[in-house]
């Protein structure tokens, strides 16, 4: 297998319908920066894989609490499946309660919830071989942090109506010319920043993993393999830390 091949490529037909994909939604335009892009339907499945796994655990662990009775309440004595969800569940609300408290973290732990375990096992498949993580992309990461910013100043207004916005001008009416520029500015910069950070660690975790796997195959790759657990479990909590701060602070209940 190629360095920058997949399982995927093995599919009945799947060069075809990349092709002809290709020929409809690569870009051929540049401009500055944004260079002519080379289609790919490898992340898309890769998210799609990531996307029926977590489906199976929510399934497999709804399933195993409702067999358990009462007894369901209590963490699970074995170590599997279910014992990593409620583990890494725990531990995103844990994290969400220490930035805006229990009653907030639980109102919006769905949604924080469900961006952390996407962008986590999304990392976590860069370390299979054959792999591509949907997450060293920036289109899907621009598909991730868009909503987070769009969502962020609809959960704002819905707490506190059109208000909301005042605090766009700043603390003083007569600084308003100046703040509101300021502030719309790193409103927009927040869904670039959380696409960018989380795509450049990705990227280079996995271009790192992959060169020592091309060149020597067995042992050495190992300690690069377990950073890229410790890398795809950190940019996992701050892409959720960030969002979280941000709802918190368009929710909060202070002056605007």
């Amino acid at each position: 297998m190629e360095p920058h091949a997949t399982w995927f490529d093995f599919l009945p037909g799947f060069s075809t319908l990349r092709e002809n994909l290709g020929s409809l939604l690569g870009r051929q335009w540049t401009w500055q920066v944004f260079q002519t892009t080379h289609f790919q339907l490898d992340h898309v499945f890769g998210a799609l894989v990531v996307v029926l796994f977590l489906t199976f655990g929510a399934v497999h662990f709804s399933r195993a609490v409702g067999r358990a009775g009462d007894a369901g309440l209590l963490p699970s004595r074995r170590f599997g499946l279910r014992a990593l969800f409620e583990m890494l569940a725990d531990a995103i609300f844990n994290l969400m309660v220490s930035v805006m408290g229990e009653k907030t973290a639980r109102r919006y732990l769905p949604i924080i919830g469900t961006y952390f375990f996407f962008i986590l096992f999304s990392n976590l498949l860069a370390l299979i071989p054959g792999f591509l993580p949907p997450t060293d992309t920036l289109k899907t990461n621009l598909v991730l942090s868009i909503p987070i910013f769009l969502l962020t100043h609809y959960f704002g207004v819905r707490e506190h109506g059109l208000k909301y916005f005042k605090h766009f001008l700043g603390p003083v009416w007569w600084l308003s010319w100046l703040m509101l520029p300021i502030e719309i500015v790193s409103h927009l910069a927040r869904p670039v920043s959380l696409a960018m950070r989380l795509l450049g660690n990705i990227a280079a975790d996995h271009a790192v993993v992959l060169a020592f796997f091309v060149i020597i195959p067995f042992l050495v790759p190992v300690p690069f393999l377990l950073m890229g657990v410790f890398v795809s479990l950190v940019q996992a909590v701050v892409f959720s830390l960030l969002a979280t701060v941000y709802i918190d602070q368009a929710v909060a209940h202070e002056e605007h």
